[in-house]
Order: structure tokens, then sequence, then C-alpha cells
């Protein structure tokens, strides 16, 4: 007979054995969007998604539901990460894999990725010289030519920070707009004749608690740990009608308006290997008349279900 601690033990077992089959089992559900709400035709969407990092490939759980709830959907023209995606070969196989091999990826670099050298180059090499990625209209600074850039889409400018770029190497700070990276910013949105902007970079210029669980990470430690410069990258947003920020690194999703520029940190897509913040991806939709709207989807507990839990216009 067994005894009552191996009983409670085997149970729980059981319990978790099934509840993992029912997960790895389970189809992607994801709540489907009406666009035809809005009086215009659509130009561009697209999908993003953060701070996976290493919980990618062929589990259910993780990356992979939310690269296929993105798919069932309709996944846009494209996928913008704002960093920490080590290592960015799996990141890349994942949506190949489940969304398909000729979705275009932007990935920007976050912090884990300077720490380390093998993705770094990966990164650099992924967009050659600065341009092997499609539509790229400015290709970064000496040091950073492969890891900040510029691409045009339609109606719209997206310009991608390496925010950890110090003039000479782009794994060279903590996490900063440093004077480099502001006026390399400053030209491009001199340049830009685009009506609709978005900038993406890895770290919060203002650091939100999560939307749901109000959890608050990197409270002091990001852009804002260097307020002066923090404060002069924003207002330049600001003064060129920056639509949104689109940011990661804090695991905690938030959307918030500043001084008329969107800051938006698209949280994790890791799904369940963070369970203080739900697994979360963000669709954008663009329009002729240049109105922009996202929809947000986070990971129902347990089950490969995203609900749409947000949307709004923000242009």
């Amino acid at each position: 007979m067994l005894k009552t601690s191996n009983l409670l033990k085997n149970t729980k077992y059981l319990f978790f054995l099934v509840l993992s089959l029912t997960i790895s089992s389970c189809a992607i559900k994801t709540e489907k969007i009406d666009l035809s709400i809005i009086e215009s035709n659509l130009t561009c969407s697209f999908s993003v998604t953060a701070d996976m990092r290493k919980y990618t490939g062929d589990a259910i759980g993780f990356f992979r539901g939310a690269v296929e709830s993105i798919n069932s959907i309709g996944p846009g023209d494209f996928m913008i990460s704002p960093g920490d995606i080590d290592p960015p070969e799996r990141v890349l196989y994942t949506i190949h894999k489940y969304i398909d091999e000729d979705y275009i990826w932007y990935p920007a670099v976050g912090n884990h990725e300077t720490g380390t050298e093998p993705n770094m180059k990966w990164l650099r090499e992924y967009n050659s010289r600065g341009n092997t990625l499609p539509n790229i209209v400015n290709t970064g600074p000496p040091g950073a030519e492969e890891t900040m850039y510029s691409f045009d889409y339609e109606n719209a400018h997206f310009i991608i920070l390496n925010e950890y770029y110090d003039g000479k190497s782009d794994t060279g700070t903590d996490g900063d707009i440093t004077d480099p990276v502001y006026n390399w910013l400053m030209e491009d949105l001199n340049m830009n004749h685009k009506p609709v902007i978005f900038v993406i970079g890895h770290e919060p210029a203002f650091p939100k608690a999560d939307a749901e669980s109000e959890r608050i990470r990197h409270k002091n430690d990001c852009l804002n740990q260097y307020p002066e410069n923090r404060d002069r990258f924003w207002n330049l947003l600001s003064e060129y009608s920056v639509t949104a920020y689109i940011c990661g690194h804090t695991h905690n999703y938030s959307a918030i308006e500043i001084n008329g520029v969107w800051q938006i940190d698209a949280g994790h897509s890791r799904g369940i290997r963070d369970r203080d913040s739900r697994s979360t991806y963000i669709l954008f939709y663009i329009f002729e008349n240049n109105s922009v709207w996202y929809y947000t989807y986070r990971r129902k507990a347990f089950f490969n279900l995203y609900l749409l839990t947000e949307k709004n216009q923000i242009n």
C-alpha cells in the first residue's frame, strides 16, 4: 500500500502529466478581430513580440504558442521584436516554421544580446552591410551599421535603435540614448517623409507596471537611469510627431501616452515561462488615412489560447 505522501506525489504527477498532454494537443485558438469598423483601407499590418529569449522552438507552451496564435489571425506583413531575442537563430526558426519561411522578421538589440558575442555576430550577419533586410532606407552609424537601421513600408517609417551603441561599438553601453544614437535618430527623422512613424528600442523610457498584474521590473535602470538623455530623446519623438515608441525589457505589458507619443511595452512572448505577467503579443494596423490601431493579445493560463485584452486607436 502506498504511503499518503507517495500517493499525493503520484496524484500530483498524473495531474500535471494530463495537463501537459492537454496543452500540447490543444489547437491554437485565438479571438478573431473585425477591421470592417474602420472606414479606411488597410495599408500595413505587423506583429510585435518581445523577450522570448531561449523559450523558442517546438515546445508549444512557449514562444511557439504565440507565433501560432499570430498566424491564426493573420500575421500581417512582418514581425518586429524589440530585443532580448537570444539566441536569435532559434527565434527565426520558430517564426519560419510556424508562420512562413518568407515572413520577414526585424529584430532590435537587447541587453542579453550585447553580452554574448555569438548572438551579436549572428545579428550583424543577418543584416549584413546594414541593408540585407528588405525595405531599408538608412543604415546605422559606423560601428552599428547592421544593428541600427530604418525602413519604410507603405505610409509608415520604422526606426530600429541600438540603445547600447556608444559611437564606436554596438555593445558599448548599458542602455542609453547617447549623443551618437540621438544624432543618428534626429538625422533619420529629418530625412523621413512618411506620415506614420514608429521608433523601436529595447528599454522603456518610462518603466511601467504590468497592466494586469501591476508587477514592476527595472523600475530605475531603463533609459530613465540617464534622465537628461531620456528626456531629450522623448522631446525629439514628440517634436517629430512619432506615433509610438515600442519597447520590451520589463516583461510587463503596458501602453501609455506621454506628451503626444505612445510608449508601448510589449511585455514578453515566452508563454508559460513567466507566470507573473501573461505572455503577450501585439498586432498593429495602419490605414490609408494614417490612423493606427493596436490589438493586444494575452495568453490564458494553462491553455494555448490568446485572448484580445485591449484595442485602441493611437493616431
